[in-house]
């Protein structure tokens, strides 16, 4: 899986959404020590995203480590015209596959909780997504991330084949 990284000193203003807190409780010799994880994943709005874990034993020093986390994975998405993907791709990370289908202007975001948190970061104005396999959070996040990262532009495609825009889109 090729990842393009971004250079985060370009992008203005990062929005961040907390995906999943989790309280996870480690019992040893003396009782119990509870910590938390915290899911975030950031976005400009303008086809940059990036999703990240963050372990503390208090919720908001999680979450900072997870935003952090989150602007060091950073990648790039293609998107068309519309506000959409350039086609349809699928993302798989340990059990979780996510489907993302391109959409016509006017359709809006269709997606569940994680895949939808990671579109609207992202920029993605108008996408179809289905959720396959697992359900955990963390997984069909990293998933969505995933197929986005896979995503080629037209012209990118053309070059690839060794073929013309036109010969492409017939």
């Amino acid at each position: 899986m090729k990842r393009t990284m971004v250079d985060v000193s370009q992008i203005e203003e990062l929005k961040e959404n907390v995906v999943s807190i989790k309280r996870v409780t480690k019992v040893v010799k003396g009782g119990r020590n509870m910590r938390f994880t915290a899911l975030v994943v950031v976005g400009d709005g303008n086809g940059h995203v990036g999703a990240g874990l963050g372990k503390a034993t208090e919720i908001p020093e999680a979450i900072r480590k997870g935003k952090e986390d989150a602007v060091k994975r950073m990648i790039t998405v293609q998107l068309d015209e519309n506000h959409s993907i350039p086609h349809d791709i699928m993302g798989k990370h340990t059990g979780a596959s996510v489907l993302l289908k391109r959409a016509p202007e006017g359709t809006g975001i269709i997606a569940g909780g994680p895949a939808r948190s990671v579109c609207e970061l992202a920029g993605i104005e108008n996408i179809r997504t289905k959720s396959l396999g697992s359900s955990n959070k963390q997984n069909v996040v990293l998933a969505t991330i995933d197929a986005l990262s896979q995503l080629k532009d037209p012209e990118e495609v053309a070059k690839l084949r060794g073929k013309t825009l036109e010969e492409i889109a017939r």
